[in-house]
């Protein structure tokens, strides 16, 4: 079954004291590549969130984002430096003693001193956030997995489409390829009589025949690319990853097309090559997207 590689899923997971956000956002990518970002606590759990992924996901770039609010995510307490605030104390008593400075020490002069006075926040960790992250991340994936899905029903539809027109696009080049060499003979057969006085040398023009028959036969190429066309149909109903397996057909059918380009003198053959060139670049596009 194709999947896509591009795709989008998010979850929420909610305690009595915290609340945990995961989306999961994937793009198409050579290889499977993960980049998370979370809350530091979390850091431990970031091989199990790759774990849970990897069962989902088997190629692409896989961004992932969690959040944690609530109580349960930060602890905070009340930090007094209170030696600190002794010293400036004394600081302030023994300046106005030996200078003669006149004036008090308010509580909210001391409370408004950030170096003396202020609030830490320490990460909590514990099993329980942890199990909802985890939670959360594997229900995000599921859900970003049947999006993936979805777009590759829709992809398998295209190119399949695709496909159907290549097999016209063959069977047509298949009937048209043997009236090339009539047609070649006949025009040579006319030239030679033009220059021989309506007489021409059946044995030459046989020879040449024969000679044009070797290098514009197509008929390997077509085979091919049909086998190609068909090995196509067989690896869209996989159950595995084939994305880089219709990556690699795609370009073995465009070589077989540039060949058959090459070989053929022939404007109709010509014309259909540039179709055909056409849709394995459509098709090229597309399997871009497929894991």
């Amino acid at each position: 079954m194709a999947v896509s590689m591009t795709g989008f899923g998010r979850s929420k997971t909610e305690s009595g004291s915290f609340t945990v956000h995961v989306e999961i956002k994937t793009v198409n990518h050579r290889f499977c590549e993960y980049h998370i970002r979370m809350p530091r606590q979390l850091l431990k759990v970031e091989e199990k969130i790759k774990k849970i992924l990897g069962a989902y996901i088997r190629r692409g770039r896989v961004e992932v984002f969690i959040t944690v609010e609530g109580e349960g995510a930060v602890s905070r307490q009340l930090r007094v430096e209170w030696d600190l605030i002794e010293e400036y104390y004394q600081f302030i008593k023994k300046a106005q003693l030996k200078y003669g400075i006149e004036g008090t020490i308010t509580l909210q002069e001391l409370i408004n001193r950030e170096d003396l006075i202020h609030i830490e926040e320490t990460e909590g960790s514990d099993d329980e956030l942890e199990n909802a992250v985890l939670a959360a991340a594997e229900d995000a994936a599921c859900h970003l997995t049947k999006m993936r899905q979805d777009e590759g029903i829709e992809l398998v539809k295209d190119i399949t489409s695709h496909l159907h027109q290549l097999e016209a696009f063959v069977n047509s080049l298949r009937k048209h390829a043997p009236s090339v060499v009539q047609q070649y003979k006949e025009r040579l057969t006319r030239r030679m009589q033009e220059f021989l006085n309506g007489q021409a040398d059946e044995a030459r023009i046989l020879t040449e025949v024969a000679v044009f028959s070797e290098k514009a036969d197509i008929n390997e190429e077509l085979i091919r690319l049909n086998s190609h066309i068909q090995q196509f149909f067989n690896i869209l109903i996989e159950n595995n990853p084939i994305g880089r397996k219709l990556d690699f057909l795609v370009q073995e059918m465009n070589r077989e097309a540039n060949t058959i380009g090459s070989k053929a003198n022939d404007s109709i053959i010509a014309r259909d090559v540039v179709e055909i060139k056409s849709l394995l670049e459509k098709m090229k596009e597309q399997i871009q997207n497929i894991e």
